[in-house]
């Protein structure tokens, strides 16, 4: 017999976290279809069964798509109520993977391994949260069905009021966890959307999760934009050389290694936010990937290393990031060979830092056979469906064989799919949802004797950045300097950002991502709707004439 809540947000995340959505398989593309037919059978569409339709997401192995339903009120202004159905995989739970997606069957057979295994401090914290009513495992529960529900419960309250000032739209996306084909499908058709179904669509909530070891006083919180991410990436080429012959090289693999120092955690790098809830910090830049690309053992020193990084933004722009990681690799390059210079009593000579669009530049100089031989290793590469790290590296490394430069050189581009932060603008709509999520978390708060922070800053990557009101002026920069842009990574001609505004509003909890995935319950079933409702209800009351 079930202990859970009897709400509908309980009810809902019951439901979807029971159907796996692995991202990249086939249970993911199938949800899409299993989700319209729980909406249209459910009380709030059922005999409406036009207001739940799905938008065709392209790519991927598997015919994927988002999902909409629209509940109608007075008018046509309308809150989006999103987030994503896909999930990581299931593998991670071992012997429990069968239980994965079964919350309750998996608190009870989870507690018990933790009880015989329970070795780290996460460990011991999940043991103890599973022992107590307040938090359920499951894959996907916490990141981020639960937030999904939290919408759905909204709109069964919203439904039950016959003079709702306005219309919701919930719409469920794919992919977010790999590269957000989900939400830059839906965003590329939102304008058109509101078109054909006579909707204005004023603003929208996200739902997504945040995550901490505490009492919630940190996962209880709207965010009122996201950071972004970027993954610059460089190219270092050395001079290689026998290695009985080293005074007459310059060592890639030594030059990256001081990039990487230098790179690693770079307070020129970190931006900081004054918040209501005090300073808010991206994470450090890291370092996620670095090799050589000798294909065998030699003794011929390595020619050219290939390195990206993660870096967190707030405010600043991709050629501001790029500026400073330029900054950052020509003193490391600088200092690097005065060293060797103190150490071999002879200069090296200068390390030139350029950027993959210089170098691109630099190649369609040299002819439309250079250009096209150039093309054709980006299309390559994305055929054969590598990650989009690998395949920067391989279009990187075609460019330079195709400048006729010669090492030494650091080329310094981007290797991923950008996420750009987001944050509300001076618009109107803008300022009326910003006001609305103020006045709904306070009020919230204090029926449920709990408290809800405002943030500045949502602080993980999400799918916001292509929702909501992010810099579409930032994109050519990006263009031009990530070598898969056109094959690998598909953009539209036009605006392929939603420009909506929007804020984050989901349940929290610990460990997503893990085996110890949880969800605290009592907020996501109970306090979250209200809060979603609430937002929604205060955006749609307060948008009349500014």
């Amino acid at each position: 017999m079930s202990t859970l809540p009897g709400t509908a947000a309980a009810r809902w995340a019951i439901a979807l976290t029971e159907i796996p959505s692995v991202t990249g398989t086939a249970d993911e593309a199938g949800f899409a279809g299993r989700l319209v037919d729980l909406l249209r059978a459910s009380p709030l569409f059922a005999g409406r069964p036009g207001d739940v339709w799905t938008i065709p997401v392209p790519g991927g192995r598997h015919a994927r798509a988002c999902v909409c339903a629209l509940l109608r009120g007075r008018g046509p202004r309308t809150v989006v109520l999103t987030g994503h159905f896909d999930t990581v995989g299931i593998d991670d739970y071992g012997d429990l993977s069968p239980l994965a997606c079964r919350p309750e069957a998996l608190k009870t057979a989870l507690a018990e391994r933790l009880r015989r295994e329970a070795a780290t401090p996460a460990e011991r914290l999940a043991l103890a949260d599973l022992d107590g009513p307040d938090f359920l495992p499951g894959r996907g529960l916490l990141d981020m069905k639960a937030g999904l529900a939290a919408g759905l419960a909204a709109m069964e309250e919203a439904a039950a009021d016959p003079d709702y000032p306005g219309s919701l739209l919930f719409l469920a996306v794919p992919d977010e966890e790999v590269n957000s084909d989900g939400a830059r499908a839906a965003a590329a058709s939102l304008a058109g959307l509101g078109r054909d179904r006579g909707l204005e669509i004023v603003a929208a909530v996200n739902l997504d999760a945040l995550v901490e070891d505490g009492d919630g006083t940190e996962g209880r919180a709207v965010a009122l934009g996201t950071i972004g991410k970027l993954l610059p990436s460089a190219l270092v080429v050395g001079r290689a050389t026998h290695a009985s012959d080293a005074f007459r090289g310059l060592g890639a693999c030594a030059l990256a290694g001081a990039l990487a120092a230098e790179m690693e955690w770079a307070p020129d790098l970190l931006e900081r936010t004054r918040g209501e809830s005090g300073e808010e910090v991206t994470a450090g830049v890291t370092l996620l990937g670095m090799k050589d690309t000798k294909q065998g053992y030699n003794v011929t020193t390595p020619e050219r290393v290939w390195m990206f990084w993660n870096v967190m933004t707030q405010r600043r722009g991709p050629a501001e990031v790029l500026g400073i990681v330029a900054r950052l690799a020509g003193r490391a390059a600088r200092g690097f060979t005065d060293r060797l210079g103190e150490r071999h009593g002879t200069p090296t000579g200068e390390v030139p830092v350029l950027t993959f669009d210089v170098l691109r530049q630099e190649v369609e100089r040299r002819g439309p056979a250079a250009a096209e031989a150039l093309a054709e290793a980006a299309r390559d590469a994305a055929e054969r469906g590598l990650d989009l790290p690998e395949q920067s590296r391989i279009v990187t490394e075609r460019a330079w064989e195709l400048s006729g430069r010669s090492g030494p050189a650091i080329v310094l581009g981007f290797a991923s799919m950008p996420y750009l932060a987001t944050s509300l603008g001076e618009d109107p709509a803008a300022r009326r949802l910003e006001t609305a999520c103020a006045e709904a978390a306070a009020n919230v708060a204090r029926r449920h004797g709990t408290t809800i922070r405002l943030l500045r800053y949502f602080p993980g990557i999400s799918d916001m950045s292509f929702l909501g009101q992010a810099d579409e002026a930032a994109i050519p920069v990006i263009a031009a300097n990530t070598p898969p842009w056109g094959a690998g990574i598909a953009w539209p001609d036009g605006p392929a950002l939603g420009g909506v505004p929007i804020v984050n509003a989901g349940p929290w909890g610990r460990d997503y991502h893990t085996p110890l995935e949880r969800l605290c319950v009592p907020y996501a079933f109970d306090v979250l709707p209200d809060l979603v409702g609430g937002i929604a209800r205060r955006t749609l009351e307060d948008s009349g004439p500014a």
